[in-house]
């Protein structure tokens, strides 16, 4: 076999077929089960994409009052998980802790061991409706604040921020959140996906594969790049006081100067596109109005001048963590908050793939070419 035979990273491999979601290079959009994924956050809940990826098509009134019930009912604090939470150390990643939690509520499923389509659908809408309470009581805990019992009488997303802040938020705050967990929901084979469908592809339960790839997302070449992105505004310096265009001039020097030293930078790139991931302007958006709503200028100058000095350098286009990790930061999550946010979201797009997977099972498994030592015996 010949070098240019091996495809790192699996560079261009196309492994199966997908129906949950696409690139459609010609538009340059991100489709979820043939809708522009722009579409979806401007006319949708996160509930009926949740229901679109599962199902493939969207939901009508009754359908969908039914799912927002089912949903609603699974949205308390497991007090077991808690206990769980409670015994891990404020200093591991609370990617660690949704991790944990992951796997505790898998254990403690009545289906646990039961991959049916039936036992899969409930799974993935019990893990969906339980993750946001594990993730607003983890940065609650950080802060050495109570939970905050979860209401029925809010939708998906005013309702994670509810139980996050203690508090009903305005509702532009709450569209802006809406509108990112839309975008964050589904991206085809990326590698939490791929993580989570080989190890579904071994028959292994729904929760392990969503276990799996929380672990793939939490590395900063994946979904771990939103919060890199705050930790590169913090070291730029925020300040509050200072103008859109001088924040704009020191964010450009300071990725002169990153460049010049080859850093990596994060938020930048992707992959599957090639003229700018299509998700960035509907979260741009987003972001602009909370920059409006809370009064900062200040971060919309060093986006601005980040994202100039990229693109006068090198010509890569932010994507889609670039926007997201801001618009966090301004809802006043901790930084190291954002890829859980990440996985609340991905989690429907995880378990679209988890039960794509088991309908039409392969094991995944690929082979590899050895350059190792010749075989050789003991003396």
């Amino acid at each position: 076999m010949v070098a240019e035979d091996i495809k790192k990273g699996l560079a261009g491999v196309v492994v199966d077929y997908t129906a949950v979601s696409k690139v459609n290079p010609d538009t340059n959009s991100l489709l979820y089960r043939g809708y522009p994924v722009q579409e979806l956050a401007a006319k949708c809940s996160f509930e009926e994409v949740a229901y679109l990826l599962w199902n493939g098509e969207l939901p009508n009134e009754t359908e969908l009052s039914e799912f927002t019930a089912r949903e609603r009912a699974g949205r308390a604090l497991d007090p077991v998980v808690k206990t769980v939470i409670d015994a891990l150390p404020t200093t591991a990643h609370p990617m660690d802790v949704c991790r944990t939690a992951a796997s505790v509520l898998g254990a403690r499923h009545e289906l646990a061991e039961d991959s049916s389509p039936e036992a899969n659908m409930k799974k993935a809408i019990d893990l969906w409706a339980a993750m946001p309470a594990v993730v607003a009581y983890d940065q609650r805990r950080r802060r050495g604040q109570d939970a905050i019992e979860a209401r029925q009488d809010l939708d998906y997303s005013a309702n994670f921020l509810w139980m996050t802040f203690g508090e009903e938020q305005a509702p532009e705050v709450v569209e802006a959140f809406n509108v990112s967990m839309i975008l964050y929901a589904e991206h085809s084979f990326n590698a939490s996906t791929f993580t989570a469908r080989v190890v579904t592809s071994t028959l292994s339960d729904l929760h392990s594969a969503v276990t799996a790839a929380i672990g793939a997302l939490k590395g900063p070449l994946h979904g771990g790049a939103n919060e890199a992105v705050m930790h590169t505004f913090d070291e730029i310096g925020i300040r509050s006081e200072e103008s859109l265009e001088e924040a704009a001039t020191r964010a450009k020097a300071w990725m002169e100067d990153a460049l010049a030293q080859k850093k990596k930078v994060m938020g930048f790139g992707h992959r599957v596109y090639k003229h700018g991931d299509s998700r960035v302007p509907t979260m741009k958006a987003a972001l602009d109005k909370m920059i409006a709503h809370y009064g900062r200028p200040e971060l919309l100058g060093l986006y601005n001048g980040l994202e100039q000095a990229m693109d006068e350098a090198k010509a890569i286009k932010p994507n889609l963590d670039y926007p997201a990790g801001p618009t966090y930061h301004l809802m006043g999550f901790d930084t190291q908050t954002f890829t859980p946010l990440f996985v609340a979201s991905r989690i429907t797009g995880w378990t679209a793939h988890v039960m794509e997977q088991v309908a039409s099972n392969s094991l995944i498994r690929p082979l590899s070419e050895y350059n190792g030592p010749e075989e050789r015996h003991m003396p």
